[in-house]
């Protein structure tokens, strides 16, 4: 067996998100059947983070294993010829060591999400911006940032439906920038909940808007109800994942 990593880069609008299920395409099953169209093999893949519906990514790392050798510039034409009608495209792909784990070997996660301040609705980045037409208090914001950074017991921002064993995580960057109509929120970590950074960015831009969140009281809480609601899915990138061996 030979393991190949992947660099890969989507726009999630029209897919389910990441994982492969029987109700429409998504990001791993149009890469399997890619793969399976060149080579006959239906490999699993694993991903260094699984991205619900309508989330976009820049580079994404995921790796699979082939009992066959070509080499990888050869897989990767391949899969970019069968992939050339659909939302998904390989930016690299390399042959690695077979204890190489594009989600274990992770070692920080990084993320963007878009919101598009303005009273006009979007046409040119609809379906990849929150649209939020109210202005936003941007120092507020970045007060309430800082308040996430460090490691905390994030039941509060975590989906009702997560599996992660524990809810505490910690959160090495969460930085808020305006460029015009823009404010692009990144966060970086090892690891992030079943979306919490939806409802990070959820909880802050209800604080940009003047309500009375205390990032504090939403944290000693250690319930959902007291965060902010879940941001829409079409702002959120999965950004790039970093290894200890090189930085994707």
């Amino acid at each position: 067996m030979t393991r190949y990593k992947i660099t890969v880069e989507y726009d999630g609008t029209d897919l389910i998100g990441w994982q492969e299920n029987r109700q429409g395409p998504s990001v791993q099953s149009l890469l399997m059947d890619a793969i399976e169209k060149f080579c006959g093999v239906r490999p699993d893949i694993v991903a260094s983070g699984r991205t619900d519906a309508g989330v976009h990514a820049v580079a994404m790392v995921a790796h699979f294993d082939l009992p066959d050798c070509p080499d990888a510039n050869t897989v990767m034409r391949a899969m970019n010829f069968y992939l050339t009608n659909a939302p998904v495209s390989v930016l690299d792909c390399e042959i690695v060591s077979d204890d190489f784990n594009a989600r274990f070997s992770c070692i920080c996660r990084h993320y963007r999400y878009v919101v598009l301040n303005r009273g006009a609705h979007p046409v040119l980045e609809k379906n990849r911006v929150w649209w939020v037409p109210r202005k936003l208090n941007i120092t507020a914001m970045r007060r309430a940032a800082k308040q996430l950074l460090g490691n905390h017991d994030f039941t509060s921002f975590r989906a009702t439906q997560c599996q992660a064993k524990s809810p505490i995580k910690t959160l090495d960057e969460c930085k808020i920038t305006r460029r015009g109509d823009i404010i692009t929120f990144e966060f970086s970590a090892r690891s992030f909940l079943h979306h919490q950074v939806r409802n990070m960015v959820g909880t802050l831009v209800e604080i940009g808007l003047g309500k009375p969140y205390d990032i504090d009281d939403v944290f000693a809480a250690r319930s959902r109800s007291a965060a902010g609601p879940t941001a829409p899915a079409a702002g959120l990138y999965f950004i790039r994942a970093d290894y200890a061996t090189d930085a994707n």
